[in-house]
């Protein structure tokens, strides 16, 4: 593998995609030696195939606002590879949303669904609409019109979305009433739906506790777990909701949460009626977290800072791509962490990737420790097939074994001789091996 010529040729066609072309990057780097080691790969040009999406569909989104006035969004859906089962992945709504994004998120979810051991091929869509301070109308009306375009091109053994950041349950269920009325017909469409309605018990938590669960297996390869450990984890949506519910629950403390505004610091630890808080900032529709301290005294707002500065022995980022950067990677090595697990997708620049496994940090890339949502999307849709409903108990029976499983594939590949286990290189390979394998055996096509 000529990996410069191989980014080289991909810069000239993608010119500006930057997430895009840096996801590329950090795994091409990771299997470079495997992909050398078998030849058939080459024969096959599995990574010329693998790294352009099978196709994306734009579409313009017009909807009317409560004032009766008229919005025009631009709405993608990016199917990426299809290899080992029907595309998978979220939509997400938000003002940053582009097509190079989109096609970061989409890559990454090829691998990500791989290690699942799901059959579930790579897939990503969204649009640049913001619903912050949207009503529900205005947000029903934007979720109907973006369906009508999206429908054609998915379908419960075609393409099956989920949710992710601007995307919770009123959308989904906007969005799969459209669908419903559209196709005529009640199916697994959509992930992430509400219990009354073909959804998976556990789905909401699914992405925060399969982070928590994955990064509990890391501490345990040095004869620890999360109890009396002190966690700073960014964000305060699903994610970072789900891994501060389960962190407390096995006996750690969180101190931080994080918005666009800044970072809340309670040292005290964020627990019971204050993560239920956490849900209310949500639902408030206003994407800050600054009300918290004003609700809980003994904790402290930091405007315009990332939570990356407080001493903790864990760090979790939950909140976007590119959260964490060098200098927040060297303030947390001077503060003594001992693990940094991503629930979010790429939230670590390459800068302090590099930076945790030259220090022989602990470090569980998002591929690998945010895989819960989707294992947990997919096994709503063996619910969905099958017509039953499992207990929660069941779910989450299910997620853990998955998530350790995840995880012992990332030990098999990425165990280095001294010992260290570098997950980045350890998910690539896994997760890239699997459908490596697959699209030789599918032909070129």
């Amino acid at each position: 593998m000529n990996l410069e010529k191989i980014m080289s040729d991909l810069e000239k066609r993608h010119p500006g995609e930057v997430e895009y072309l840096q996801a590329v990057r950090e795994v091409l780097e990771s299997i470079e030696e495997v992909y050398n080691e078998n030849p058939q790969f080459e024969s096959a040009g599995i990574i010329e195939r693998i790294v352009e999406p099978d196709r994306i569909l734009t579409f313009k989104v017009p909807w009317v606002d409560d004032n009766g006035k008229v919005h025009v969004n631009i709405g993608y859906r990016v199917q990426f590879n299809g290899a080992i089962g029907p595309y998978k992945g979220g939509i997400r709504f938000h003002p940053s949303v582009n097509l190079s994004i989109l096609k970061f998120l989409g890559f990454e979810q090829i691998f990500k669904n791989s290690l699942t051991t799901l059959p579930m091929g790579g897939g990503k869509g969204g649009s640049d609409f913001d619903p912050k301070g949207k009503s529900n109308g205005e947000i029903m009306r934007f979720c109907q019109n973006f369906m009508l375009e999206l429908w054609r091109i998915i379908g419960p053994e075609t393409d099956i979305p989920a949710g992710d950041i601007g995307v919770g349950g009123r959308e989904i269920g906007y969005m799969y009433g459209m669908y419903k009325k559209l196709a005529f017909e009640h199916t697994g469409v959509l992930t992430g739906k509400g219990r009354n309605w073909g959804g998976s018990i556990m789905r909401p938590e699914a992405t925060g506790f399969g982070s928590v669960y994955f990064a509990e297996e890391m501490l345990r390869t040095k004869g620890t777990d999360f109890k009396g450990k002190t966690v700073a984890v960014s964000g305060f949506g699903q994610v970072a909701w789900g891994a501060v519910s389960k962190i407390a629950e096995l006996g750690g403390k969180v101190v931080t949460i994080s918005g666009p505004d800044g970072y809340i610091h309670d040292p005290n630890g964020i627990s019971g009626k204050k993560i239920d808080y956490m849900l209310k900032l949500r639902s408030s529709n206003q994407d800050i977290v600054e009300p918290y301290a004003a609700e809980f005294p003994g904790s402290t707002f930091h405007k315009g800072k990332r939570p990356w500065e407080v001493k903790c022995d864990v760090a979790m980022p939950c909140a976007t791509q590119n959260e964490l950067n060098l200098e927040n990677a060297q303030a947390l090595i001077a503060n003594g962490v001992m693990c940094v697990a991503e629930g979010a997708n790429m939230p670590c620049t390459p800068e302090a990737i590099n930076l945790f496994i030259e220090k022989k940090i602990m470090f569980g890339p998002g591929k690998a420790v945010n895989a819960g949502g989707v294992s947990t999307s997919g096994l709503e849709m063996t619910q969905n097939t099958m017509k039953l409903s499992w207990t929660k108990e069941e779910v989450d029976l299910r997620l853990h074994q998955i998530m350790k499983d995840i995880h012992e594939q990332c030990v098999k590949y990425g165990t280095q001789p001294d010992g260290y286990i570098n997950y980045v290189k350890g998910a690539n390979i896994a997760g890239f091996l699997k459908v490596a394998n697959a699209m030789v055996d599918l032909g070129v096509v």
